[in-house]
This record gives C-alpha cells, structure tokens and sequence, in this order.
C-alpha cells in the first residue's frame, strides 16, 4: 500500500469515526437520559389527569416501562397528533403513546412498537340519517381528525371513487368529531371500533356503518434513527408483558366491557339517571364509604332499575336486592326502605371485597365482588379453581369471566363443590354494571364541565379532565 492511499484509507476511517461520534453524541435516545420521555394526547383510554390520579391505558403501559428502564416517568399532553410528530421528530419526547395506529406513512417516517391490540375502522353515521351501504355510497358531510389514520384510508377511498371528499379538523379529537354525528352536526366520520363502542353509551343515537380497515394494529412510535437502544428495550418489555399477561389484562380493562350495546337499556339508564338517581345519589354518597359512590349506583340499577320496591321471584327485594337473611345479618330492618337497603347494599359489598383472596389485584377486586354479591362467593370460587384447571390465570377476570358460563355444563358443575350456576349471568352482570359505571362518571364529569363552562371560570387542567378510574371510556381513541 502506498503512502497515499495509506493517508486516504486513514483518512477515511476518521471521518468515518467521527460520524458516528456525531451521531452518538446526538442520540437523546431514553436509554441516556434521566427519565422516560412520553408524548401523548388526552383520552380517557389514553391519558387522563384528574383528581383521581392519572389512568389510561398507555399511561399504564408507559408507567410500566418506565419502571422497566428503573427511570421516573415524563409524560406530556399535547394538543394534536402533528404536535407529537414534531416533539418526536425534535428530540423532545423518546415514545409517542396515544392510541396511534400502524400506517403505511407512519410506518416510513417512525419505527413502530409491535402491536398493542387492533381496532377496526368503521363509518359512523346518527340514526335519521341515510346508512350508506358501501363506503363509496357516502354522499354527506364527512369530517376526520386532522393527522389521523382515517385520512389516509379516505386518500385511497379516492383513488377507487374521485368523487369522494372529505374535511379535516385541527381543532376536534375523536370524541368531539362522533359528538357533532350525534348532534346532526355532520352526517358521516370514521372511528375506531373501540372509541364507536365507548362513546355509544353516551350518545346511543350513534350507528355503525361499513368497515373500512379491519384489524388495524394500534402501536408506539419512536424516532426513525438514535432509537435502536430504545427499541431494543421496548422489545424486551414487550415480550415480558405478553408472557406475564399484564398487557392482556390491560386490554381487558379499557376495552373488554365495552363490546355489547343495547340502544333500549341505554336510553332507559340515561333517562334514570335524571328521573330517578337525584332522589337516592345522597345516599349513594353517604353510605359508599372507600367504594366509587358511581360504583355502588350502577350495581344498585343493575340490581333494581333504582326501583325501592323491586322484588324478585326469588324473594330479594329492594333497592339493593337483599336477601332476609342478608338483610338480617346487615342490620337492615326494611328492605324496602331505599336508605336502609343502600346502607345494607354497600356493607355488603365492602365485606365481599375484604374477604377475597389477597392474588387477586386491587383493580381487578370489583369485578369478582361483583361476580359474588351476584351468585354467590362458593360458585365464584368455583370458577376459579375451574379457571386454574384450565390453565388460565384465576385471579385475571378477563380469564375467570370465560370460565363462569362453564358452571352451566354438566360435565363441569358436576367437578365443582357448590355445584351449578348461572356463570353468563354473572358475567353480563358484572359488565353491565362496568358499563353503567362508565356512562356515570361521563355524566358527571359533563355536567361539572358545563356548570364551569356556565359559570365564566377558566379551569385548570385537573378540573377540565374527564375522570377514568378504571373504566375503558369517556373520550376516544383518537386512531
């Protein structure tokens, strides 16, 4: 080798070192910083801040990895998807967590997470208006959410039929879009199947229409480049969330209750709620004790329709549906008097929830003192057992909630020590109850926004967001 191609080859090399050290040295990967940087939007499925604390579903997840990486974590709201691009894309957040799905544009401008769940798109149209048959029959107003993924599928829509026209909205998220359907506003937008299924129990004049994209994955995003750290992190954690089955159960607590919708019962529970609710709510409040007062409601309309005369042919009777010997045993000398019954209901429930195995998770503890207030705390356990014979988790009420209508079949029941019991019954039990739990706290959530709104106030941001304990509601995904 000369010494001039030696000269060029070494020359060579240290550009190429010091291309990297300038790539290193600019990489604001997670993996060197202090904390786990978050971007996000609002939505009760998303990121909620309230009084309550803070929930949604990738705030869990993101809170779950931050914890993996031993990092406190940052997050931070911003006000629509394209802020988040460029928060991203300027090394101001590591991971964008809002709900975004998997799409081709994105796909070439970020790396993706694998998928979390899948949503379908599907058109949304209010009832009077004509439901179009085919996605290329739409002939009305039809909006989107600037930046979403819906424009990208009205943008190939159109390549098939250039008649198609649409308007984006930079101002409005999902929920406010599907909020101008139910109010005539617009005739047609598109949503995700999961923020349709949430939001219908708020707005039950919502109809669904074609599918436009079917299982659409929702992912993460992370910069194209300085994230290969990072990525390989989230990958790591990815994989220990899917074997523990901690991300299935977070699925199933934004998303498992929301699926069945029935228009009647939700025009009756909404109409209850300002017919007959005001007249008990005090005592809801009173007597709740650490419960969710909305909680102890919405087992009460389950029970009875927040009817204090209710009875069964069984013989329960009353607001809360009391057993005598229940009744007896809780100190309830009327069951027909709507006080003592919600005191007595209450007690109840408190105690069912002391006595359960301490395996079982404190976001989890509801849904199966439910389950037993219902049929019984043998069948449930029960079910538990069963649950575990199958090879499932008997302390996930996503697995247990599978097994219950099993205590109906004879070659099961007849394994069991308490013998048969309605299990689907329990089952549509409890997650009637999720449901009008859900409906409540957006209820009453809008109404303390509106009396703000009526009052001149400027509310700070705890005040203006949408409480979300552990529902999977109240605002929309915005993919």
């Amino acid at each position: 080798m000369t010494k001039l191609t030696f000269a060029f080859a070494a020359l060579l090399l240290l550009a190429g070192c010091q291309k990297l050290n300038e790539e290193i040295s600019v990489d604001p990967s997670s993996s060197d910083s202090a904390e786990l940087r978050v971007g996000t939007l609002y939505g009760a499925q998303i990121y909620i801040n309230s009084s309550r604390g803070n929930s949604g579903f990738d705030y869990e997840l993101a809170e779950r990895f931050a914890d993996f990486l031993e990092k406190p974590l940052k997050i931070t709201p911003y006000g629509s998807i394209q802020e988040l691009y460029d928060a991203l894309n300027h090394g101001d957040v590591d991971v964008i967590a809002a709900g975004l799905s998997d799409t081709a544009d994105r796909r070439s401008a970020f790396r993706l997470s694998p998928p979390l769940y899948y949503v379908n798109q599907v058109i949304v149209y209010r009832e009077g208006t004509r439901a179009p048959t085919t996605p290329e029959s739409i002939d009305g107003r039809i909006a989107v959410v600037s930046g979403s993924a819906f424009v990208d599928s009205l943008k190939q829509l159109q390549q098939q039929n250039p008649a198609i026209s649409w308007q984006e909205l930079n101002d409005k998220d999902s929920e406010e879009v599907l909020a101008m359907i139910d109010q005539g506003e617009l005739d047609y937008t598109i949503a995700d199947s999961s923020t349709l299924e949430i939001n219908r129990r708020f707005m039950p004049e919502l109809r669904v229409g074609p599918t436009l994209v079917e299982d659409q994955p929702i992912v993460w995003l992370m910069r194209q480049y300085h994230s290969d750290r990072l990525m390989s992190k989230l990958l790591h954690f990815w994989h220990e969330e899917k074997r523990d089955g901690t991300l299935d159960h977070l699925v199933e607590k934004y998303f498992g209750h929301v699926k069945r919708f029935d228009y009647v019962d939700t025009r009756a529970f909404i109409r209850a709620v300002d017919s007959r609710l005001p007249d008990y709510r005090h005592w809801f409040e009173q007597y709740a004790g650490e419960l969710d007062w909305r909680k102890l409601a919405a087992a009460a309309y389950q029970e009875s329709h927040w009817n204090p005369r209710a009875r069964s042919p069984t013989g329960v009777r009353g607001m809360m549906m009391l057993t005598i010997p229940t009744a007896e045993q809780l100190g309830v000398t009327d069951r027909l008097d709507p006080e003592q019954s919600i005191r007595g209901g209450a007690q109840y429930l408190s105690s069912i929830l002391q006595s359960l195995p301490e395996s079982i998770p404190p976001e989890e503890r509801m849904w199966f003192a439910l389950a037993t207030y219902n049929i019984g705390y043998g069948h449930v356990e029960d079910a538990r057992v069963l649950t575990e014979r199958l090879g499932k988790n008997p302390s996930a009420w996503k697995d247990v909630k599978q097994v219950l209508p099993l205590l109906q079949q004879r070659k099961h029941y007849l394994t069991t020590r308490y013998g048969y019991a309605r299990g689907s019954e329990a089952v549509r039990y409890v997650e009637n109850i999720r449901r009008y739990y859900d409906t409540l706290v957006w209820i009453d959530n809008h109404s303390a926004q509106q009396q703000l709104a009526d009052s001149d106030e400027l509310p700070s941001e705890s005040e203006n967001e949408v409480e979300a304990e552990d529902l999977g509601a109240n605002a929309g995904i915005p993919e």
